[in-house]
């Protein structure tokens, strides 16, 4: 059945790259040479359409984006980590928000919340203003990067709401971190 099923996948594909020549409209010239005047007028990519259809030109379909703006948020980074008891944005960091901050250009209306988070050591005082510095210190980079600082609100849970559970120097790591939220 598999050896049958190659020949089958190759002739299909054959044929679909065969179906998605572009030819000018008037039907002559070397195939892909969709350069013409015609091809132009409908757009780059413009596909002219084949022998018995008129040579209608027909625009490409463009496929949107599907994904929403908090799945945009996570495909860029969403989290900036922190070493021990600081607040400064680490080169790993800077290069999340950098990409928080094209996404956000790309989004003129997108707003977003930074939350700032501790591990469980240290007071809940102490935690909860580091965490504040930690947001903050996030929200200034994309400032700096030429977002609207009104786009950007921040919070901070000191250590109230760890992201990892647990007693060791990993979830530490990870609870020690500003996390972007899409609003």
């Amino acid at each position: 059945m598999q050896i049958l099923l190659k020949p089958a996948v190759l002739a299909a594909a054959l044929l679909l790259a065969a179906a998605c020549q572009i030819a000018p409209p008037d039907g002559g010239g070397a195939a892909g040479a969709g350069t013409g005047a015609a091809a132009g007028a409908a757009g780059e990519g413009a596909i002219a359409g084949g022998a018995g259809d008129g040579g209608a030109v027909v625009a490409p379909i463009a496929v949107p984006d599907a994904r929403t703006p908090g799945e945009k948020l996570v495909d860029v980074g969403d989290r900036v980590f922190f070493d021990f008891d600081r607040h400064n944005i680490r080169a790993d960091g800077q290069e999340t928000l950098r990409r928080q901050a094209d996404l956000m250009r790309a989004q003129p209306g997108m707003t977003v919340t930074i939350a700032g988070h501790c591990d469980e050591r240290g007071t809940r005082e102490y935690n909860l203003a580091l965490g504040e510095r930690r947001a903050a210190a996030a929200k200034s980079y994309l400032v700096q990067e030429g977002i609207d600082a009104a786009r950007i609100s921040t919070i901070s849970y000191g250590k109230e709401r760890p992201i990892v559970l647990g007693h060791t120097k990993a979830a530490w790591a990870q609870n020690r971190v500003a996390i972007t939220t899409f609003n």
